[in-house]
């Protein structure tokens, strides 16, 4: 099923619409919670929760990209989620280390999950990401967005842990410079 036809399905209020939708994106919407909260459970709850919160946005709005915007629901129900099982217990995972390297470029903006959600910081992300060489891109997104763990990256571009590392951070350094020219004061 299209995401023409998903959207219209919830645009209808027509119960197969989660469904179809769980069956169309599901295995990318765990994949975006689990690498957050990096607990299968919790990362199911999230998605049926975004795909409840959609059932509930859907009509009046319609997304122009179905799977981006159950995408974003997704991550950022797992980044509250995240937040308050943190306020719970203190701890390290690879959510945490990622927004903690980003918050070093763009924490005196605020908060790095409503930094990212502002959408003048938006704007400029986005300018900055369609500015970036295509394997750069894919890192800082894998990192960033996905918040893969190094490792992780480091297989799927076959090289070695210390390059990505490298590599993310002069992408910060990139990041910070372009934030600085766009008028942000860091």
């Amino acid at each position: 099923m299209g995401q023409n036809e998903l959207a219209e399905l919830f645009e209808n209020r027509d119960e197969r619409a989660i469904a179809a939708a769980k069956g169309e994106y599901g295995a990318y919407l765990m994949t975006v919670a689990v690498n957050i909260l990096t607990d299968s459970r919790d990362a199911e709850e999230c998605v049926s929760d975004a795909l409840l919160a959609a059932w509930n946005a859907i009509p009046p709005d319609r997304p122009e990209n179905l799977r981006a915007y159950l995408g974003r629901v997704t991550r950022n129900l797992a980044l509250n989620r995240l937040k308050s099982r943190l306020r719970l217990k203190r701890g390290g995972g690879q959510a945490e280390e990622a927004l903690e390297e980003l918050y070093d470029v763009a924490g005196t903006l605020g908060d790095p999950e409503r930094a990212v959600d502002d959408l003048e910081l938006t704007r400029a992300l986005e300018m900055f990401l369609a500015g970036l060489k295509p394997e750069k891109r894919r890192v800082f997104m894998a990192r960033y967005w996905y918040m893969y763990p190094i490792r992780d990256i480091a297989e799927a571009e076959g090289c070695g842990e210390s390059r990505i590392k490298s590599r993310l951070s002069r992408l910060r350094e990139e990041l910070r410079q372009f934030l600085e020219k766009e008028g942000y004061a860091l």
